[in-house]
Formats: C-alpha cells, sequence, structure tokens
C-alpha cells in the first residue's frame, strides 16, 4: 500500500511540508509506504480546455499532471496539502488537480482522498472545502479525522508546536491506513466496486 502526499507549497520544506511529514511518520507506523511530491517554484498551466486529454488520454501541458498520471496505479490513496492563501488553496495546487482530475479522474475512483491544509490564522475550513470537492466528485472515499485537517503557523517550528494539529495529521494518518486495510480485505473477500450508472449530465435550462 502506498498514499502520495502531494506538497502544493511553493516552499519545498515549510508548514504544508511539515503537515505532511507528520502524516507520512504515522503512516508508516501502520506499515503503509508514502511518498511526498513537491510542486516545485515554477508555474503550473491551469486547464486551457483544449480537448487533449479526451482525445490522447494525457495534458496538452507536459508537466508534474502527466508524470503523476503516469503512476497513478502506484498509489492506493491521496493526500493534498495546501497553504492558506485569501481564503483558498494555492493556485499552483489547483491548477494541478483541475488538470489531474479531469484528465484521470475515473482513475482515482474508489481511492480514498484527504485535503490537509495549513494556515496561520484564519481561512482554514473554505480551502479545505476547496480541496475536498475533488474527492467528491470522483467517487473517493473522503478520510476524516479527530478535527478539520489544518494546522497553524508561521513556520515549522510553529507548526510543530500545534499540538492539536499534529495529533490530527497522525489520527488522519491512522484513519486513511485502516480504511486501506478495510478496502483490500473486502477485495480479498469478493466484494466488487459498485458499477457506476451511465453518467447523466444536464444543465438548468434542458
Amino acid at each position: 500500500m502506498k498514499v502520495l502526499l502531494i506538497n502544493g507549497s511553493p516552499n519545498e520544506k515549510g508548514c504544508t511540508y511539515t503537515a505532511l511529514s507528520e502524516i507520512a511518520s504515522a503512516l508508516k507506523e501502520d506499515g503503509v509506504d508514502s511518498e511526498i511530491l513537491y510542486l516545485g517554484k515554477q508555474p503550473i498551466s491551469g486547464c486551457i480546455a483544449c480537448g487533449h486529454c479526451r482525445r490522447q488520454g494525457t495534458c496538452v501541458f507536459d508537466d508534474a499532471v502527466n508524470k503523476t498520471l503516469a503512476r497513478l496505479d502506484e498509489f492506493d490513496a491521496f493526500i493534498v496539502g495546501s497553504p492558506v492563501y485569501y481564503a483558498g488553496p494555492s493556485g499552483q495546487v489547483t491548477a494541478f488537480l483541475d488538470r489531474l482530475f479531469y484528465t484521470g479522474g475515473g482513475r482515482l475512483a474508489g481511492k480514498p482522498g484527504a485535503a490537509v491544509v495549513s494556515c496561520r490564522r484564519g481561512g482554514a475550513s473554505a480551502a479545505f472545502d476547496r480541496l475536498n470537492k475533488y474527492f467528491m466528485m470522483n467517487r473517493m472515499p473522503v478520510v476524516s479525522s479527530q478535527y478539520w485537517n489544518q494546522v497553524h503557523g508561521n513556520t515549522p517550528e510553529e507548526v510543530r508546536r500545534d499540538e492539536e494539529g499534529m495529533q490530527t495529521m497522525r489520527t488522519l494518518a491512522h484513519e486513511t491506513a485502516w480504511l486501506l486495510k478495510c478496502i483490500e480485505a473486502g477485495r480479498n473477500a469478493g466484494v466488487p466496486r459498485p458499477v457506476q450508472e451511465e453518467k447523466i449530465r444536464t444543465n438548468f435550462i434542458r
């Protein structure tokens, strides 16, 4: 079992990384491997609605999105971390997720997902809600913890002093490991995934 932890902060070893590292350590205690994907400081393009992914199965922009798409089957769960900017996730991580989920959402169904946000003071719940919508629109079980998955602080040192936040990260990791083991046990017992109906798409005028 392996979990992909996505660091959506431009700071490679900052507050978001600190939260994800706590999760990684707790996952290891439960015998679950993990990997932190740092998106970097270079701009990540948003979706330009060109349709290339529908025709080719990959994004027209050959960056971290395509690299992650090529490895989706390696991972059994996904945890996305982001700093809070103006009560929302970073632009980098939302651009990355928009394209990743639009291109590979069908391959993510059934895999647990969770969001983690890092903030100085406020805006965490709004950013947290935005990130969770990616999982909820793609038939991914959303993993819960003992509180909203957030940490507070201006520096990694301050985040580590957020005792409740750190405990929330550990609880999230243990819940993720437990759910993965439950899914594996169900699969081994012959419990199939639900069969999805043919998708119906409407708008508000028809």
